[in-house]
């Protein structure tokens, strides 16, 4: 199922609407940080509670924070972890907020940071968010639906240039220039107001021979406008770092990106850590130019052809881990904790 394609289960109970893409290998890569008591784990993009329930049924004596900036999803996954309360926290912020969080709630540093990226099977089940191509529904696509720009907004009220920067950056929409030009003709009469127009103005703009294949052509400009409402990849390149600086030594941060802009920001941010700063020649590394990650993955991980069969979400995830091997050395510091500082 492509991610902007609604599913039909809007209605059932919280824990069955949603099922935590690759969660044992979540458990799997988080255990030896976060199996002893005391440990805490941070769910940074925390949407129904699905991977927090499983942490806390499988570690009995860790904490976590949930973080997440649709009060909607903390209000049902507190509801879903109530028999954890003791053991669970919720937030209301983004995840780029998250060494803030952790200083507020632990006030040092943490043992695990799990970040699942990406729009949330419960904003993709409440059809009236808007973030789904396969129904109509008010243009919205805010996964703070108290805050920020709608889509709508941002499609009657952006140049065209700017329109067609958003559609090629964020969608990687070949087509970006003939869809904004068509969009910014429809505007003209009367303002953009439902998903099923953004729909149409696409099927318009796009060749006839590039609607039959590769699935729904409104997808990369779906995708393209959720990014843009929300400041996904800005929100992402500061949350990255700020989330390796919340770690305790030995701490490891899993992260599972879902289309190729994201992913590029995560293993930018990890490749970083896990080089060698010193410039080329130098007979000795020093030591405050060695690596601060050490990666716990090859590459990106992808689920397995079972999982990717039975829970759909899956087959675009790509997932990467790394561990805090030491402190950040000073002259590579983006952030510093309040606790250090």
């Amino acid at each position: 199922m492509d991610p902007h394609e609604a599913p039909q289960d809007a209605q059932r109970p919280t824990a069955d609407r949603h099922v935590p893409v690759l969660l044992e290998r979540c458990l799997e890569l988080l255990a030896p940080a976060v199996a002893e008591p005391g440990a805490v784990v941070v769910d940074a993009t925390l949407g129904m509670g699905g991977h927090t329930e499983a942490m806390l049924r499988r570690f009995p004596e860790l904490r976590v924070i949930g973080i997440d900036r649709d009060q909607q999803a903390l209000t049902l996954a507190g509801e879903r972890l109530r028999p954890f309360a003791d053991r669970f926290t919720g937030v209301h912020a983004v995840y780029d907020a998250v060494l803030d969080v952790v200083a507020d709630e632990v006030d040092g540093p943490v043992q695990g940071v799990l970040m699942d990226l990406g729009v949330s099977s419960l904003q993709l089940d409440e059809t009236e968010r808007g973030f789904a191509y396969s129904h109509d529904a008010p243009l919205d696509m805010r996964m703070d639906p108290s805050t920020g720009p709608t889509a709508a907004q941002v499609l009657n009220t952006y140049a065209e240039a700017d329109l067609v920067r958003i559609l090629r950056e964020y969608g990687e929409e070949r087509f970006a220039a003939r869809i904004a030009r068509t969009i910014v003709t429809q505007r003209a009469g009367r303002p953009l107001e439902r998903t099923g127009e953004l729909v149409q103005i696409v099927r318009t703009a796009i060749p006839a021979a590039a609607r039959t294949t590769g699935g729904n052509p409104a997808k990369r400009t779906f995708q393209a406008l959720r990014i843009e409402v929300n400041g996904e990849l800005e929100a992402l390149e500061r949350a990255l770092p700020a989330a390796v600086a919340g770690l305790a030594v030995g701490g490891r941060l899993v992260v599972m990106a879902y289309q190729s802009l994201e992913d590029r920001l995560v293993k930018r941010a990890l490749a970083r850590g896990a080089e060698s700063s010193a410039p080329l020649g130098l007979p000795v590394e020093p030591e405050t130019h060695r690596p601060y990650l050490r990666l716990l993955t090859r590459g990106a991980e992808l689920a397995p052809p079972a999982e990717q069969e039975t829970n759909p979400r899956s087959a675009s995830v790509r997932l990467r881990a790394a561990e805090r091997a030491r402190p950040t050395p000073a002259h590579l510091r983006d952030v510093t904790p309040r606790w250090a500082a």
